[in-house]
């Protein structure tokens, strides 16, 4: 399997330090999770979150000229993102949907549209 930026894979914690946990990958190389890239939130103690041993799912986020890597947890747990043109897509069809209901709630309220007096009953 080739290793590359944004590839996602398991791998065991093979060790843990006070900044972040070494990871074995499934390729057989080590890399490290950041203390920053364990969650979303705060982490203050490591230990917390991680075990010796664990089995966990990572995202390669870096690789340096080196050849060190840098991996993610919290990165492996987000749903890909989607374009911009997707989301503003989503986002104007969504509004036009509410603004379709909007209008048939206010129409309702007022007798609707080209209601006249005489279907109503009204003079």
């Amino acid at each position: 399997m080739a290793l590359g930026v944004g590839t996602i894979l398991s791998g065991i914690v093979t060790g843990i330090t006070s900044f972040g946990a070494f990871v074995e990958l499934e390729t057989g190389e080590t890399g490290l999770v950041h203390i920053s890239e364990v969650a979303d939130a705060y982490v203050k103690d490591i230990n917390e979150h991680l075990k010796l041993r664990e089995k966990i799912v990572v995202k390669v986020i870096n690789i340096d000229s080196k050849g060190k890597i840098g991996l993610s947890i919290r990165q492996a747990k987000r749903r890909p993102s989607i374009s911009f043109e997707e989301r503003m897509n989503r986002f104007l069809k969504d509004s036009d949907e509410r603004q379709t209901d909007l209008r048939k709630h206010t129409d309702a309220k007022r007798g609707g549209r080209g209601t006249s007096f005489k279907k109503s009953g009204l003079k």
